[in-house]
């Protein structure tokens, strides 16, 4: 009688085992949004620079342009994406060793960086742009901003372009915002920062207090980053290209831009 007992304990103990390797097996992680059974990606990205990325107050979520592209993205190629935010500096560092799969977050293509990531093609065109006070009338263009006391961000290009190229007075903060609110309340002469970011926030938040100043100069491409080496640049690659054929790259820039995307 122990034996059967012991015997049946066994065959039952084994059946609940496999029905739990069964289910966990089948379940899948979803897209941080959504539900997916292809493999779940972590994305990096960072939670403001609006219109590509931010996080709704409201609900939680994160929404902009790139998280609107990415999506699309993933869904073309069948995979799924979790995001992840975290200051631009500390972005480029988690991507540059290896912490995350990819990231999405204007990130603009350089040779500097091509050397620790990879890149996938070109999905916007910007550049960086000078704002001022609108009663400014010293600082004409980036030619002007020697002495000056000139905000931007820590970690990218407009911080580099600043320290290599002008005489000015950089202060780099992790949040562009708190830069251009210290440009609004006069604590700052100036911002550098892309342009796609810098109207924004001029249009929603300082209509007739700031304004940018001079050409858009250092013309340089967002891409989509990837550690070294990633198998995942290829697929994407295709992806994007699908969506810029059907019609879906469009749609997507046309909601968060207000225009169709350039020619």
């Amino acid at each position: 009688m122990k034996k059967l007992l012991l015997l049946l304990t066994t065959l039952l103990t084994i059946g609940f085992l496999v029905a739990c390797g069964t289910s966990d097996d089948s379940s899948g992680d979803g897209n941080g949004d959504g539900e997916g059974e292809g493999e779940t990606y972590t994305v990096a990205t960072d939670a403001n620079f609006q219109p590509f990325e931010y996080k709704n107050p409201d609900t939680g979520e994160m929404e902009g342009f790139d998280i609107e592209l990415i999506r699309a993205i993933a869904d073309e190629v069948g995979f799924n994406v979790e995001f992840e935010t975290m200051e631009f500096d500390g972005l480029i560092a988690g991507m540059e060793s290896g912490r995350y799969p990819m990231a999405v977050a204007g990130i603009s293509i350089t040779e500097d960086r091509k050397e620790s990531i990879d890149f996938s093609d070109p999905y916007y065109d910007s550049g960086l742009v000078l704002m001022v006070p609108e009663e400014n009338t010293d600082i004409k263009s980036i030619d002007d901003v020697a002495g000056k006391m000139i905000g931007t961000k820590q970690g990218s290009t407009s911080q580099q372009y600043l320290v290599n190229n002008t005489d000015a007075e950089v202060e780099a903060f992790p949040n562009i915002l708190n830069a251009y609110n210290d440009v609004q309340a006069g604590r700052l002469d100036g911002a550098l920062y892309d342009l796609p970011n810098v109207q924004y926030f001029i249009k929603e938040n300082a209509e007739g207090e700031l304004k940018t100043v001079g050409e858009v100069f250092e013309g340089q491409p967002y891409g989509i980053a990837f550690e070294k080496g990633s198998d995942l640049v290829e697929p994407v690659n295709e992806a994007l290209a699908t969506l810029k054929e059907d019609g879906t790259y469009d749609e997507i820039y046309e909601k968060w831009f207000g225009t169709a995307p350039p020619e």
